[in-house]
């Protein structure tokens, strides 16, 4: 009889989804778990034969798979959760939300309605989300108190809120962030610009720049609706994602939230860039805010991702 390796852990199931893109879907496998670290996946017969786990768990006729990823939220505000219902989005945000978050906005809260939010998600299978929210170095001691995997974007806005005066205070304190948890395995960050209609060009043209120099995502609401989109025409002379992408902030590392007003030239930018679309149909139709193409971008190879928004 061969030796048996040791590992820390074994997990059986009825399938295993390893949701790989041409990976089946495996009947009757094994993981074996070794720190924090996948060593192997096999059949469960071969997993008994081969391994000696310090611990093992059988889930039976359960479907194992890897956690889901919330890709854009802003988990403190489930705290505000049904404030200012069947409204469209600026006044929702104007009326209700904004005044809401001067009001009641600080560390605790944010520390409060994360948690509450990671409990939430931990309870429906998502191990790892993306969040914008005003003080991030909470929602990332937070996310690490409870072992959950963050992308932390730093909000920036051209006006003064409770967590900064402006747009380089919120740049200087999110690249500190970023010094600060660089070699986590838990965390990561990203710039925040919050949307079109709430930061200028400059300070966009310099997201862009440091975006590029230390290698960071940027994640930014982009046509949530018509009237963001007509509002940018009318400011701009241009569509707002021709706009970014004149400043340099269409990229492969940026991350477009809502994209609900998709015409064939926001398609082509988006699929000849390598950005990114991240779908919050939730939100969306919460606000009636309009319905993102999906399978349209789909179809043009533009990676689409899911999120839940606010």
């Amino acid at each position: 009889m061969s030796e048996t390796a040791a590992v820390d852990k074994l997990i059986s199931a009825r399938w295993v989804l390893p949701m790989t893109d041409d990976g089946p879907l495996l009947e009757n496998h094994s993981i074996a778990i070794t720190g924090n670290q996948i060593t192997d996946i096999c059949p469960t017969e071969t997993a008994r034969q081969k391994y000696q786990a310090e611990q093992t768990l059988d889930l039976g006729g359960q479907l194992l798979m890897p956690g889901l990823i919330n890709a854009h939220g802003h988990a403190a505000m489930t705290l505000l959760r049904g404030l200012g219902n069947d409204l469209p989005l600026m006044e929702w945000l104007q009326d209700h939300i904004w005044p809401a978050e001067e009001r009641f906005v600080d560390e605790a809260f944010v520390a409060d309605g994360t948690q509450l939010a990671i409990a939430e998600m931990l309870s429906t299978g998502t191990t790892c989300f993306s969040d914008m929210y005003f003080f991030p170095e909470t929602i990332v001691a937070t996310a690490q108190q409870n072992g959950m995997r963050v992308q932390a974007a730093f909000p920036i806005l051209d006006f003064p809120t409770q967590w900064g005066s402006g747009p380089e205070e919120y740049i200087q304190k999110g690249l500190a962030l970023h010094d600060r948890v660089r070699n986590s395995n838990l965390v990561t960050i990203a710039f925040g610009p919050h949307a079109p209609y709430t930061i200028s060009d400059e300070p966009l043209k310099r997201i862009a720049t440091l975006a590029e120099e230390v290698d960071l995502p940027i994640q930014i609401h982009l046509h949530e609706t018509a009237g963001e989109v007509d509002d940018g025409i009318q400011t701009h002379g241009l569509r707002p994602s021709r706009r970014l992408a004149e400043l340099g902030l269409i990229s492969p590392r940026t991350h477009c939230v809502h994209m609900t007003q998709v015409d064939d030239h926001d398609v082509k930018l988006l699929s000849e860039s390598g950005a990114h679309v991240l779908h919050c149909p939730e939100a969306n139709m919460k606000l009636a805010s309009g319905a993102c193409p999906v399978q349209r971008l789909l179809d043009a190879g533009i990676n689409v991702a899911l999120g839940t928004d606010g």
